[in-house]
């Protein structure tokens, strides 16, 4: 009893019929992409300790040079060389596979939905609540399913990344190809473009700060994420702090996310765009 003098709505009976009913029906395609998932992130954690830590600090370093400048370069250097000194090189290896398979498919998937939210009105008003639910859902909750669809460790860490992380590209490629001027567009279909000319040629690069502005929103809620993957097994730094937060220890608490700020900034610093930095 609710104590209240209407009758309960069984809402989570609902959710967990539903959610037994997919278990029971579609477990083997569920099965399939976990699968996937957790082979990618393999492979990808697999070539990234063939790279030796000097190579892949100085890559990243490089990378940073490249589009930051020597601050941000400075910053790539000690911070990766302090993860490596500390002990956490390959937990940060695990969360770096983490990381990119989460954003990578968070845009694969996003970037067509914000595309087509931007052109159509309708599409806009059905998909809006739902990023809503997305983004505002407490990601506790959302785990229970996933765990139930992918079973433990990787894969349901990173299902519940991309739930998490994918509505800021979605939302913000959605703006960026609303706010083309209307006399671009205008002045593009008088030359005879096509719908698919209009939106490669003219909508989509003017729209491009936006929709990268978004991707890097993605990018750090993603890295937001991996303590709470963590508590479904997923590898890597959040495991550490979950450990840590578990056993009273301190020192890892303290180490490992001192580790995951430094990839957020780098990860942060490399993906935005250098006159947002200035600002």
């Amino acid at each position: 009893m609710n104590g209240s003098v209407l009758p309960k709505i069984p809402i989570g009976e609902w959710a967990s019929l539903l959610v037994q009913f997919i278990t029971a029906h579609f477990s083997g395609f569920f099965g399939a992409i976990a699968d996937g998932i957790g082979w990618f992130v393999d492979v990808l954690v697999t070539f990234f300790n063939l790279i030796t830590p000097f190579a892949f600090i100085l890559i990243f370093v490089v990378i940073a040079f490249r589009r930051r400048g020597w601050g941000v370069a400075l910053f790539t250097l000690f911070g990766l060389v302090l993860i490596y000194d500390l002990g956490y090189w390959e937990h940060a290896l695990q969360t770096f596979a983490l990381i990119l398979t989460s954003v990578v498919l968070s845009v694969v998937i996003g970037l067509p939905l914000g595309i087509l939210a931007g052109i159509s009105k309708t599409f806009r008003r059905i998909i809006t609540p739902i990023l809503d639910v997305m983004q505002t859902m407490p990601s506790f909750v959302y785990l229970i399913p996933a765990v139930f669809l992918f079973h433990t460790g990787m894969p349901p860490g990173v299902i519940a990344t991309i739930i998490f992380a994918m509505p800021p590209t979605t939302r913000m490629t959605s703006l960026g190809i609303q706010k083309v001027p209307r006399d671009l567009i205008e002045a593009s279909e008088a030359f005879g473009s096509t719908t698919a000319q209009k939106l490669f040629k003219v909508q989509i690069p003017l729209a491009r700060p936006t929709i990268m502005a978004g991707i890097n929103q993605s990018i750090m809620l993603a890295l937001s994420m991996v303590v709470v993957a963590s508590l479904v097994g997923a590898p890597g730094l959040g495991a550490d702090v979950y450990m840590a937060v578990t056993a009273l220890r301190t020192d890892v608490g303290v180490e490992a996310g001192l580790s995951i700020v430094i990839l957020a900034i780098i990860f942060d610093r490399i993906s935005r765009r250098a006159k947002d930095i200035s600002k």
